[in-house]
């Protein structure tokens, strides 16, 4: 399941990107209309922006704006700079892969089997949607 971070973290990118010219938006707008506390919402932003999905500007006419194309930006990549690993076990992880302590061999472990299509299967989805895919609906 998605965080509410990561949940909330998507909607902020797709109010973003929906955008006029990708203009820069105020965070209480964001907050406003996707009902998002804007508090929490602040901290989602400034770690979208040190990852580099964002910028942000001060002043009249500031907020925050998207540094990549929406077209470049894939639902994965949100997700694991905003969540983590995307599959469900550590022994199946291509970007956090960690042995379970508790089985002794991956290799005849049918868990692993099924986690690995289940990754594998919801990447091939969320790879391939990107930031322009959601913000157009």
């Amino acid at each position: 399941m998605l965080s509410r971070k990561t949940k909330y973290g998507i909607k902020a990118l797709i109010y973003i990107a929906k955008q006029d010219n990708l203009m820069p938006v105020l965070i209480s707008e964001i907050s406003e209309k996707e009902n998002i506390s804007k508090k929490f919402l602040e901290a989602i932003l400034l770690d979208l922006k040190k990852i580099g999905l964002v910028g942000s500007k001060k002043g009249k006419g500031g907020g925050y704006y998207l540094l990549k194309n929406p077209k470049e930006i894939s639902v994965a990549t949100i997700i694991r700079f905003l969540d983590g690993p995307i599959a469900l076990l550590p022994c199946v992880s291509l970007n956090f892969y960690e042995k379970c302590v508790d089985c002794p061999s991956e290799e005849t472990c049918g868990l692993n089997k099924l986690m690995i299509q289940v990754r594998d299967n919801a990447l091939s989805v969320l790879e391939k949607k990107t930031l322009h895919d959601l913000a157009s609906f």
